[in-house]
């Protein structure tokens, strides 16, 4: 397996992609962030809101994009990670996960992060500060 360490700027860590969502991925989720909007595991509530289905939690997605660097987690650590929600996620829907370097500053290193859905519609996209120890 690759270091994360030997990644040189421009390169992308292997593509991730999640089973399709689940309904009852969304219940252990609610049940474990303690996020139990209505939107995310009843459909007419969802509907009610004018949405065609329920949808992901967004912040779901987001620990999902995170783990990309688990794996790396014996060369440093997750230092700032931000996001920016930018489409929803609905269910049986395919992600696809992806992290590319941009830069590296001492030990720093500056990926740029997203989530794709299976139209290939970025719905989350972000940015991860990693660490070198």
């Amino acid at each position: 397996m690759l270091k994360i360490s030997e990644l040189n700027i421009g390169e992308s860590s292997p593509l991730q992609t999640l089973d399709p969502v689940s309904r009852i991925d969304l219940i252990k989720y609610a049940g474990a962030s303690g996020d139990y909007n209505p939107i995310h595991t009843i459909d007419d509530t969802a509907k009610q809101t004018g949405l065609p289905g329920i949808i992901a939690h967004g912040m779901w997605t987001m620990g999902n994009l995170s783990k990309l660097f688990t794996a790396y987690i014996g060369e440093g650590f997750v230092q700032k990670y931000t996001v920016r929600f930018a489409g929803m996620i609905f269910l049986n829907d395919v992600v696809t996960l992806q992290a590319k370097l941009i830069d590296k500053k001492e030990n720093d290193l500056h990926f740029e992060v997203n989530a794709t859905n299976q139209k290939g519609k970025a719905v989350v996209m972000g940015n991860v500060v990693f660490r070198l120890h």
